[in-house]
């Protein structure tokens, strides 16, 4: 087999690992809240706290593990990693399936983040297997796996909620396991024996991998802008279900159709656009491109008075996911081969701190406003507004970094001076 079919197959491989990953984590979407609200015996409305304990339990696990979890696919290689964490996501969804009381669900759901950071270990192998000229595709390519999961887990979910709160999670729990199944016979190692580094715990923690970032020299002020964006999308993903129910009513039918409609949206930028947008704009031009759209398309959420349009505006959302592709191609561009998992290890452990701190503002930020907006709307958008602001921050930020001068493969800050500092 050539290199060149290896790599495509490989990429095939972890598309369809990550899409399934979604599938299962877009199944439970339409039902979590209920079943939280179930468990903890309060109302759906009552239920904010013990939703936003939950997220945080997941990101807080991740935030944790993803530093772990990059290092050690760095020194033993991807493809154990990556089964590892597949199968671990499999076992949780059997555990939250049966789970009693609310507890249950937080412990759970920070099982699900420890395991749930197969993300670190698939953009890492993907980054092992592209080339400069198609890098930024095969990272868009990730969002595009993610938008098909998410076409089909979220309209399943809304599905077989009907069948009871727990059936998603169950069908999430065999999909996981017939994935490490197919895993198990079909994925080739993407990092060669003589190009991993020796584990270091220091490297390994999320404070270790925060400092990392400190030696990618100008490029690191592009860690913070990811953060921001991140940090802004918290407002979608934390309110999505209460801002649609209170606003326009819609049941968890209507959730997971619409969900489904972001996936597909999603899908076609990232898989079928996201190339062509960077090579026409390059990856500062897309990523620019990216911001605009999102900190327009945030506060658009808020204003928006029908539910309708929610699917209008969901396709100029989808097209601020090239925001990612973009900035990660530039700094895994400049990131040697056994350094790219704890790079990726970066990134997840930001998206972590995110889902961490964002959901706990944005759902503040709703709770505090309700009171407003049943007297007006409008004010339900509030926390949609909040996230907005971050990401203008985000932009003059990212624009800032791409005056500096980038530096080039290699030319990372020496760990010695790192310590040093």
């Amino acid at each position: 087999m050539t290199t060149q079919q290896f790599s495509k197959n490989a990429l095939i491989f972890v598309l369809i690992t990550i899409c399934l990953d979604s599938i299962g984590l877009g199944i439970i979407i339409p039902s979590l809240p209920d079943l939280v609200a179930e468990t903890a015996h309060v109302s759906k409305d009552a239920s904010t706290n013990y939703y936003s304990l939950i997220l945080i339990m997941y990101a807080f696990m991740q935030f944790l593990f993803s530093p772990l979890v990059g290092n050690l696919s760095d020194r033993f290689g991807r493809r154990p990693i990556l089964l590892m964490s597949v199968c671990g996501l499999g076992i949780d969804y059997i555990f939250m399936c049966f789970a009693p009381d609310i507890w249950w669900l937080v412990v759970g759901r920070g099982l699900a983040g420890m395991f749930g950071a197969s993300f670190t270990t698939a953009a890492a192998y993907i980054a092992d297997i592209s080339t400069d000229e198609n890098r930024a595709q095969n990272f868009g390519m990730i969002g595009a796996a993610f938008g098909v999961g998410f076409i089909v887990g979220p309209a399943i979910g809304g599905l077989v909620a009907t069948w009871g709160l727990r059936a998603p999670f169950a069908i999430a729990a065999g999909l996981s396991l017939v994935n490490f199944i197919y895993g198990l016979l079909v994925l080739k190692e993407s990092l060669p024996a003589d190009q991993r580094r020796p584990f270091d715990w220091k490297r390994a923690n999320p404070l270790g991998a925060i400092k990392q970032i400190r030696r990618y020299a100008a490029n690191k002020y592009l860690f913070l802008v990811m953060f921001l964006v991140l940090f802004s999308n918290m407002a979608v993903h934390a309110l999505w279900n209460y801002y649609t129910d209170k606003k326009f009513g819609w049941d968890k039918l209507d959730v997971g159709i619409s969900l489904a409609v972001v996936g597909v949206c999603i899908g076609v930028v990232q898989g079928g656009f996201s190339g062509k947008i960077v090579k026409k704009l390059g990856e500062k031009g897309a990523a620019t491109l990216g911001m605009v759209v999102l900190m327009l398309v945030t506060a658009g959420i808020g204003l928006i008075p029908y539910g309708w349009m929610m699917y209008a505006i969901i396709i100029p959302y989808a097209l601020s996911g090239i925001i990612d592709p973009s900035i990660r191609s530039i700094v895994s561009a400049q990131t040697e081969s056994n350094e790219q998992g704890e790079l990726q290890g970066i990134f997840t452990s930001l998206m972590s701190f995110a889902e961490i701190v964002g959901p706990l503002l944005m759902l503040w930020i709703y709770g505090k406003t309700q009171k407003l907006g049943d007297s007006n709307p409008i004010f339900y958008g509030t926390a949609f507004y909040v996230a907005s602001g971050f990401v203008v921050i985000g932009f003059f930020i990212m624009r800032w970094a791409f005056s500096k001068k980038m530096v080039k493969k290699g030319e990372l800050v020496p760990q010695e001076e790192l310590i040093d500092q």
